[in-house]
């Protein structure tokens, strides 16, 4: 898929060609950013506001993914978007990784959400009377811990200091614990063990 950035702010777009290199195209006027197809389209939020909506519904119609980035994300407004149809939503000044990480994940269909949101999300998610042991069973007592930490929200780093490991090893031991409980991101983990 083609990648279409569109911002009224030049260090803003200077900030995400540096992140993507140089697989994709910049589009200024609102008119001709509608007639693009089958594309990821990258977003400053104040460049689409007030009508965010209405071009999140165009371009969802024209096979087009939608990622919208935004100065002063909120968790409200992440929800909000994710409902009209964008499949993102993150800090417009987040570090090129994550960008490159919201791209590859929407480009495999799946939504993104800045994992500072996710992790909000999972604090939100009420606790069940289920048992947990039972689905943690196949898991070595480290994933265990990191998949329960990972259900309360905390943030790799965190999980690391907890632990005395490396954000690396955290992560390591998620991706075992979601091919091994059937899961595909740490919103389904939580999902799944609250």
């Amino acid at each position: 898929m083609k990648i279409i950035l569109h911002s009224d702010n030049i260090n803003l777009l200077s900030h995400w060609q540096n992140a993507i290199k140089d697989d994709y195209s910049v589009v200024d006027d609102i008119d001709a950013l509608m007639e693009v197809k089958s594309s990821i389209v990258i977003i400053n939020f104040t460049a689409c506001e007030p009508s965010c909506h209405d071009l999140i519904k165009k371009l969802a119609e024209n096979a087009n993914k939608v990622l919208i980035l935004h100065r002063a994300p909120t968790l409200m407004m992440a929800k909000t978007l994710l409902k009209s149809g964008a499949m993102g939503y993150g800090n417009a000044l987040m570090r090129e990784h994550f960008i490159l990480s919201a791209i590859h994940t929407i480009q495999e269909g799946m939504v993104w959400l800045y994992p500072e949101f996710t992790s909000e999300l999972i604090t939100q998610i009420p606790a069940t009377n289920s048992n947990n042991e039972v689905n943690l069973q196949e898991l070595t007592a480290r994933e265990k811990d990191v998949a329960l930490s990972l259900k309360d929200g905390l943030s790799y780093k965190d999980i690391a200091e907890k632990l005395d490991i490396t954000p690396r090893t955290v992560k390591a031991h998620a991706q075992h614990v979601y091919a091994k409980l059937g899961v595909s991101d740490r919103l389904g983990l939580a999902l799944l063990l609250k």
